[in-house]
């Protein structure tokens, strides 16, 4: 028997004596709490994201779709980068621009090798503006959770305003639980009892997020 089944086994004989509740999950629990605090234009959402990703020390970077590639590459000469590593799904176009060598995201890569790798650029699932929280959800343009923390420099792209939500509770109704979602509120960072931060401890020391207009919606969002 495996330790999964042994404590599958016990949640199952502790609730053997317990009614069974018919009620739908979405019904059992009681959600009228706000949905976001205060009503905002989609501009004002956006400006309050990249506030917030400022005070987490983010670096926060705005430019147009077609600016794009260019950002990139200067973003990673900026750096120093040699090598970047690509998620399998990540629009080539973005880094058409770029003078490093790129890295393809691939199973059997070792920790050690992720952590010679320079930079990495990735997407996102949605950037939640009150608190300046990018999640990632594993899928093809962001690839798998490993390559986001390993390498000392993320560069994530944010697409504005289609991937903007004001709030956690709004973020939610978007996102699939069953997914691999990956919170990230600005740089890794830790402090200890005497409040000393310390950076790059959980993942990467430096998180770059670009923020990208789409000017033919600039008045949809969430």
């Amino acid at each position: 028997m495996s330790s999964r089944e042994r404590i599958l086994g016990r949640v199952r004989r502790a609730l053997a004596d317990v009614p069974r509740d018919d009620t739908p999950y979405e019904q059992a629990v009681v959600r009228d709490y706000l949905r976001e605090h205060g009503e905002r234009s989609v501009e004002e959402t956006v400006a309050l994201l990249a506030g917030n990703l400022a005070d987490y020390r983010a670096i926060v970077h705005r430019c147009t779709a077609g600016d794009l590639a260019a950002a990139l590459a200067g973003m990673l000469a900026a750096r120093g980068a040699g090598t970047v590593l690509v998620p399998q799904g990540l629009e080539p176009s973005w880094l058409a621009a770029a003078d490093v060598e790129q890295v393809p995201d691939r199973r059997e890569d070792t920790p050690a090798e992720l952590d010679r790798i320079d930079s990495v650029v990735t997407g996102c699932a949605l950037a939640v503006a009150e608190t300046g929280t990018i999640v990632l959800d594993g899928g093809p343009d962001q690839g798998r959770r490993r390559i986001t923390l390993v390498p000392d420099h993320h560069i994530c792209v944010v697409r504005v305003p289609d991937q903007v939500v004001s709030s956690v509770p709004r973020a939610l109704e978007r996102l699939d639980p069953a997914r691999p979602l990956t919170w990230i509120s600005g740089p890794s960072a830790t402090s200890d009892i005497e409040l000393d931060r310390v950076e790059g401890v959980h993942g990467p020391r430096t998180l770059e997020v670009v923020l990208v207009a789409d000017p033919a919606r600039a008045g949809v969002g969430s």
